[in-house]
C-alpha cells in the first residue's frame, strides 16, 4: 500500500499547531476542554501544584501563542514534582487498599477450598478404611484448590484488579526519583502524544463500542433470561446467548460458519464486557487516529476470524468475546508503530509491549476461563496484517488511506454491522 507523507515531515502531535491557540494572560485547560484563567505565573504554578488526578492537561502563558503541556514550561518543575509526588502516593495507597481486600477475598476462597479438600480426603479415607498421612491429605486438598472455580476466579480478579494496579503504582512511585528537570524533558514527547491523542475524535471506535453495547443489551434483555428478576440477575451474572450466537464448536463444525462473525460481539458477563470495552476504546482510538479509519474494522474482522478459527481448532469449550479482535489491534499497533518509528515515541510503544505481557499473565492464570487460542491467533493475525499492508517508513507523518482502503474498510464495517444485527436477531427473536 502506497503512503503519501503529510507536510511538514513532523509528527502531527509535535507540531506547533497541535494544540489550540492560547488566550491572553495565564491559564490552564482541563481534560474536558474547559479553560481556567490565572492572574499570574505564580497562581498558574499553584494550580499545577494543587492539581488532582491530572486535571491540568494544557496551559498557556503570554509568551506562548498556543497552549502547551505544563511539562514544557521551564519554571514549573517544582510544582510538577509536588503534584506527581501526591498522585503517586495516593495511587499507591489506593492500590495497597485493593491489594488487602482482594487478597483477603482470594485467600478466603482458597482456604475454603482447602478445608473442603481435607474434609473430602478424610471422608474418602473413612470409606476405604485406610489411614491417610497428612502429606497425602494436603496434596489432595491442594488439588481441590487448583480445581476450584471460585478460587480460580478470585485469583484472576486479584491479579487484574489488585496486583497489576499495585505493581504499576509502585513502579510509578519509584520512577518519581528520576522526575528531575532532565526526566521531565525526556517525558515531554510521550506526554504530548498521549495528550494530543486524547483530544482527537474517533467516531468509528465509538460506533463499534455502540454495536457491542446493543448486542450486550440483547443478551441481558433477551427471552433466555426469563422474568424481570432474571434479567436483573443477568446484568451481574453470566449472560445468556452463547448457544444462540456464540462460537459453539460442534455447531460451527457442522456448518454454522456465521458464528465466527457473531461470537466476537457477545460477552460472558459484565466484567468481561467492561474490560473489552476499555481495551476497545483505547486501542481503537489509537489505531483509528494514526493508521486511519479503514484499517480499524478490517483488522478487527480479520483478527477476530483468525482468533475464532484458532479457538475452534484448539479449544473445545464454547467462546464469546471481542478479545481476538482486540488482540489483533494490539498486534497491529506493535508492528505498525515499529515500522513508523518517527511517528510514535519509543516510550509510548513500550506500553503496548507491556499490554501483551499482562494479557499473557492473565491468560496463564485464568487458562480455564480465558480463550488463549483466540488471543494468540488474533495477536498474530494483527501483526501479520500490519507487516503485509504497511511498508517500513522513515516518515514522521501518518499514512494516508487510499480509495481501495476506504472501500475495503466500508465492506468490513458492513459485515460487522450485519453480524451484530444477526446476533441480536438470534438473541431476541431466536
Amino acid at each position: 500500500m502506497a503512503t503519501q507523507p503529510e507536510i511538514p515531515d513532523t509528527p502531527v502531535w509535535a507540531r506547533d499547531d497541535a494544540f489550540p491557540e492560547a488566550p491572553h494572560g495565564w491559564g490552564w485547560q482541563n481534560t474536558k476542554g474547559k479553560s481556567h484563567t490565572c492572574e499570574s505565573r505564580e497562581t498558574l504554578a499553584t494550580a499545577i501544584r494543587n492539581d488532582r488526578d491530572g486535571a491540568v492537561t494544557l496551559v498557556w502563558t503570554p509568551e506562548n501563542p498556543r497552549m502547551v503541556l505544563p511539562e514544557e514550561l521551564d519554571d514549573m518543575g517544582d510544582a510538577l514534582r509536588a503534584a506527581r509526588d501526591r498522585w503517586t502516593q495516593e495511587d499507591l495507597d489506593d492500590a495497597n487498599y485493593k491489594l488487602r481486600w482482594f487478597g483477603g477475598i482470594c485467600a478466603a476462597f482458597c482456604l475454603y477450598a482447602l478445608s473442603r479438600g481435607f474434609v473430602f480426603a478424610g471422608q474418602l479415607a473413612a470409606q476405604s478404611g485406610t489411614a491417610v498421612a497428612f502429606g497425602q491429605k494436603l496434596k489432595f486438598a491442594v488439588s481441590v484448590v487448583l480445581d476450584s472455580t471460585g478460587a480460580g476466579i478470585a485469583l484472576l480478579m486479584f491479579v487484574i484488579f489488585a496486583f497489576i494496579p499495585w505493581y504499576q503504582a509502585r513502579k510509578r512511585r519509584k520512577e518519581l526519583a528520576r522526575w528531575d528537570d532532565a526526566g521531565i524533558a525526556a517525558a515531554v514527547s510521550t506526554l504530548r502524544m498521549e495528550t494530543w491523542l486524547g483530544q482527537q475524535q474517533a467516531p468509528l471506535t465509538k460506533a463499534l463500542l455502540g454495536l457491542m453495547l446493543f448486542v450486550a443489551l440483547a443478551q441481558v434483555l433477551g427471552p433466555a433470561n426469563g422474568s424481570s428478576w432474571g434479567k436483573l440477575w443477568a446484568i451481574f451474572h453470566n449472560w445468556e446467548g452463547i448457544s444462540a450466537a456464540g462460537l459453539v464448536k460442534e455447531r460451527y463444525a457442522q456448518g454454522e460458519w456465521w458464528r465466527l462473525f457473531t461470537a466476537p460481539l457477545l460477552h460472558g458477563n459484565v466484567v468481561h464486557f467492561l474490560m473489552n470495552a476499555a481495551g476497545l476504546a483505547y486501542l481503537g482510538k489509537r489505531l483509528e487516529v494514526f493508521a486511519r479509519w479503514p484499517h480499524l474494522p478490517m483488522v478487527f474482522l480479520f483478527a477476530a476470524c483468525i482468533g475464532g478459527e484458532a479457538s475452534a481448532r484448539f479449544t473445545a469449550a464454547p467462546s464469546v468475546g471481542a478479545s481476538g479482535g482486540l488482540m489483533g489491534w494490539l498486534g497491529f499497533l506493535l508492528v505498525f508503530e515499529t515500522l513508523h518509528r518517527e511517528l510514535i515515541p519509543q516510550s509510548a510503544r513500550r506500553r503496548l509491549i507491556a499490554g501483551v505481557f499482562l494479557t499473557a499473565l492473565i491468560g496463564l492464570i485464568g487458562y480455564r476461563y480465558i480463550d488463549n487460542s483466540a488471543h494468540a491467533g488474533g495477536l498474530l493475525a494483527g501483526m501479520a496484517y500490519a507487516a503485509i499492508v504497511f511498508p517500513k517508513s522513515a516518515s514522521a507523518c501518518r499514512p494516508r488511506s487510499t480509495v481501495t482502503d476506504r472501500i475495503a474498510g466500508m465492506a468490513a464495517l458492513g459485515i460487522l454491522l450485519v453480524a451484530g444485527a444477526f446476533a441480536i436477531h438470534r438473541l431476541v427473536g431466536g
